[in-house]
């Protein structure tokens, strides 16, 4: 992974550039999260094809999709890019991004699920932290859907503890810390056997993925070992994991796969982080900075042990 390259932190009344880099969302959630996100004092500029349908299942063209992701980086008026949704295309950008421009102009690129497959690259390429959260169209849309304090926390330059109160459990206890990494499960393993391989190893591990088996679960994990991505991995986040059950399957036959599928790694892991495919309150989780799990036999927590942006004074009206 290349140097951490640190963004500011947002501004009291920020300027966001809204973009669609995968599939296309629906008006009435654009318009919903927009209207939430202008009501915490926040200015929307939307790209050209934020808004966009293209056929079969994407916002706009490749190329449309991709300079609109561009533009953002290079305004100079954008602090922060919002993302409407995932769905599906982000990989189709991959090859064209253009990572001196990124590198250029740092700024939080917020997003989960597809944005997994962009967010871990621009990390390991030119340094910039991603930010696994909320989504336009998605949680902004939703009455409850984002958790306010880590979003302020983690974008004003501040330090967060997740815990209890945000879902987390332990599955094995232990004590790991390391560079923070991962993103949604079914993407990293995506991108295994391709130029744009996440690059896991070593790292203390968040994984989170939506409406996927256990045994699903289970054949990523193995997936993961067997292609030597959790060679050197200190400790293992699991997100809320959304929906991740087999009907008539007993409640823990998820936790019971994970643990079988990691029999073989030595470190702390933790399940039920609030962070992406979530019931609700969706929390803010900045990718790339150091952190420390800490899970004893009864509670588990995640500390960031650094900011994942610059903090700077304010001189906007």
């Amino acid at each position: 992974m290349s140097e951490l390259r640190k963004p500011w932190a947002l501004p009291t009344r920020p300027v966001a550039a809204v973009v669609a880099p995968a599939s296309s969302a629906q008006a009435a959630r654009i318009d919903a999260g927009a209207a939430a996100v202008r009501a915490w004092g926040w200015k929307l500029r939307f790209l050209p094809h934020a808004q966009g349908r293209s056929s079969p299942y994407f916002s706009a063209t490749a190329a449309e999709r991709l300079a609109d992701l561009h533009a953002a980086f290079a305004d100079p008026g954008v602090d922060a890019i919002l993302t409407t949704r995932g769905g599906y295309g982000s990989n189709y950008l991959l090859p064209g991004l253009d990572l001196e421009l990124i590198r250029a102009n740092p700024k939080p690129l917020l997003g989960y699920s597809d944005l997994t497959a962009l967010q871990t690259w621009i990390l390991d390429q030119t340094g910039l932290p991603a930010f696994h959260a909320p989504l336009l169209a998605g949680d902004f849309s939703r009455p409850g859907g984002v958790e306010e304090a880590s979003l302020r926390a983690v974008l004003g330059g501040d330090t967060f503890r997740y815990g209890a109160a945000e879902g987390l459990r332990v599955l094995r206890p232990g004590e790991a810390q390391g560079v923070l990494y991962g993103g949604c499960l079914t993407l990293l393993c995506a991108s295994l056997g391709t130029a744009f391989a996440a690059q896991t190893e070593g790292k203390l591990l968040f994984l989170e993925d939506v409406g996927t088996k256990p045994y699903q679960v289970d054949r990523m994990l193995r997936q993961l070992a067997l292609a030597g991505k959790l060679e050197g991995v200190t400790g293992i986040v699991f997100g809320e994991m959304l929906d991740c059950h087999s009907p008539g399957a007993a409640p823990e036959l998820l936790e019971t796969a994970i643990l079988h599928a990691l029999g073989r790694f030595p470190g702390p892991v933790a399940i039920g982080l609030r962070s992406g495919h979530v019931a609700r309150a969706n929390l803010t989780l900045p990718l790339g900075v150091r952190a420390r799990l800490l899970a004893t036999e009864d509670t588990a927590e995640l500390q960031l042990l650094e900011p994942a942006v610059h903090k700077r004074v304010d001189v906007r009206s």
